[in-house]
């Protein structure tokens, strides 16, 4: 688990989800859409929460997680709850 106060780096985040959806890194990238380009379903979706919630030291709400479809809004929305937290 990433400790508070420790800065979010994009890549980590990258291969994270790249991980969880099994596949490559280079398909996660900044402005790939999860749903219409990595083919997200709501299990999937699921499995993303309970690993960044894992990792990160942050709670997301059903409402921020719809909001999220791309790694540039899921960093931008950790950014912010990391820096709330600090």
């Amino acid at each position: 688990m990433t400790q508070p106060g420790t800065v979010l780096d994009k890549e980590h985040l990258r291969a994270l989800l790249a991980d969880v959806l099994d596949v490559d890194v280079a398909d996660v990238s900044d402005t790939a859409h999860f749903v219409d380009d990595l083919g997200v379903d709501s299990l999937m979706a699921l499995e993303i929460t309970v690993r960044l919630e894992e990792e990160y030291p942050v709670r997301l709400s059903e409402d921020e997680l719809t909001r999220l479809s791309t790694l540039d809004e899921t960093h931008a929305l950790l950014l912010a709850k990391l820096g709330d937290a600090a």
